[in-house]
C-alpha cells in the first residue's frame, strides 16, 4: 500500500520545463531520498507534494486524497493535519520561545498539549531548553527544534528540504540521526531532498530527479 503516489507530474514556468514525467510512490514508514543537480526542481517537487506549488500535469495522491481535486483552503487544512516540513533555513519564529515554536502545529489544529511538546523536546535532546528564545541556540539546536515541530502533531508524511545544509558535518550527522530516529519511531514516511551523500545513504531508497523524470 502506498501513502504517497506521484503520477506523471510536470512543472513548467512559462515555456521552460522544470521537470516532467515524474513517477514516485512512498509507502508508510519508508524513507526516500531525492538527489539531483542544482536547479532541477527538487525543492519545487517537495512543494508540489504538499500542495504549496501548483503543477501542470499529473496527479498527487496522499492516502487516497487527490490533492488536485482540493481547493487552496482544503489543501491548507489537509497539509496542517497530515504533513510535517523541515527546512534548511529552520524557519523558527524568533519572537516565540522554543516550546512555543514546537507547539505551533498543535495550536493550529486546536490540540494544545504541553506534555506532547515536552516529550518531543526530550526526544530530540533539548531537555530544559523550552523557555529559551531561538537566538540563544546553536544551529544544530535550531534544526532539532524544527524537527520536533515537524513531528509533534504525528504527521503521516514528513518532507525535509536540505535539512542539514546549514550545519557543519558533525552537527549535520547528529541532526540526521534525530530526524531518522524520530520518523522511524512515529511510523511516518520521510521524503528527503539533499545534496549530502551521507544523508542520502541513510535512506531506504535513493532516487535521482532529472528534467525528464526520476531514476531509481
Amino acid at each position: 500500500m502506498s501513502l504517497l503516489v506521484v503520477d506523471g507530474l510536470a512543472k513548467r514556468y512559462g515555456e521552460a520545463t522544470v521537470f516532467e514525467n515524474v513517477h514516485l510512490t512512498v509507502a508508510p514508514g519508508e524513507f526516500v531520498a531525492i538527489v539531483g543537480d542544482s536547479g532541477v526542481g527538487k525543492s519545487t517537487l517537495l512543494n508540489c507534494m504538499t500542495g504549496l506549488d501548483h503543477w501542470d500535469a499529473g496527479r498527487i495522491v496522499h492516502g487516497g486524497t487527490d490533492l488536485g481535486l482540493l481547493d487552496d483552503t482544503q489543501r491548507a487544512l489537509w497539509r496542517r493535519a497530515q504533513v510535517g516540513f523541515v527546512f534548511q533555513a529552520f524557519h523558527v519564529l524568533p519572537h516565540l520561545d522554543v516550546a512555543q515554536n514546537v507547539a505551533l502545529p498543535l495550536m493550529l489544529l486546536g490540540r494544545a498539549d504541553a506534555t506532547r511538546v515536552q516529550a518531543m523536546l526530550d526526544a530530540v535532546g533539548l531537555q530544559g531548553l523550552g523557555p529559551r528564545l531561538p537566538q540563544q541556540l546553536s544551529g544544530g539546536q535550531l534544526q532539532r527544534v524544527a524537527i520536533a515541530r515537524a513531528l509533534v502533531h504525528r504527521p503521516a508524511l514528513l518532507l525535509a528540504d536540505e535539512p542539514t545544509g546549514n550545519l557543519d558535518p558533525g552537527t549535520a550527522a547528529r541532526a540526521m540521526e534525530v530526524l531518522v530516529a524520530q520518523t522511524r519511531e512515529q511510523g511516518a514516511a520521510l521524503v528527503l531532498v539533499t545534496h549530502s551523500a551521507s544523508a542520502a545513504a541513510r535512506a531506504d531508497r535513493v532516487l535521482h530527479l532529472t528534467a525528464s523524470g526520476i531514476v531509481g
